[in-house]
């Protein structure tokens, strides 16, 4: 799965939206939306919130955990412990970008919440760096992976999963063959 995958998936979380229009509901295969009605706030995929701002039919509200303050502890909490912690959303990285991205004149604070997202996903990726070389020197067999998001993975999951296949092979080829038979003199 690449990155433009992982996005797709997160465009099917729901976000808040304030609409200026008027509409029924709208009934799609993924579930029903609405109704809209101006100035009533409303939930909405990401995908059709981006939509409806593009085309100035929306002002979207930020997620909850989208807050200097909360990203601020959040922060540091990631930086004080050893193992991840849990994140607002699966899909926290994607959901930033896209909404600071589309919607930044709707978010209060945009760039020093940017700044601390990225502050977060650094820790982290740094975080699994430290534990995949850890794997690695120990000669571990399995790993577990609690609290990393999709996208964390797949960051890094291509470069864990090359290092593993070459150990993997060097295991083998260290290891001596059962047909090799030695010569008793």
């Amino acid at each position: 799965m690449d990155a433009a995958e992982v996005e797709f998936l997160a465009e099917k979380e729901l976000v808040t939206i304030i609409p200026n229009f008027s509409l029924d509901k709208i009934y799609l295969i993924g579930g029903d939306l609405g109704p809209f009605n101006p100035g009533l706030p409303v939930q909405v995929p990401l995908w059709l919130a981006v939509n409806l701002k593009q085309r100035q039919k929306c002002r979207l509200l930020p997620p909850e955990w989208m807050d200097v303050e909360k990203l601020e502890k959040m922060r540091d909490h990631e930086r004080k412990e050893g193992t991840f912690t849990p994140m607002p959303s699966p899909y926290y990285m994607e959901l930033t970008k896209l909404l600071l991205n589309h919607a930044s004149d709707n978010i209060p604070q945009a760039d020093e919440i940017r700044t601390l997202i990225k502050d977060v996903w650094d820790t982290r990726i740094a975080k699994f760096r430290v534990s995949a070389d850890s794997f690695v020197r120990q000669q571990e067999a399995h790993a577990k992976l609690d609290n990393l998001t999709l996208m964390e993975i797949n960051t890094s999951g291509a470069f864990l999963t090359q290092a593993l296949n070459h150990m993997y092979k060097l295991r083998t080829n260290l290891q001596p063959s059962d047909s090799t038979q030695s010569q008793d003199f």
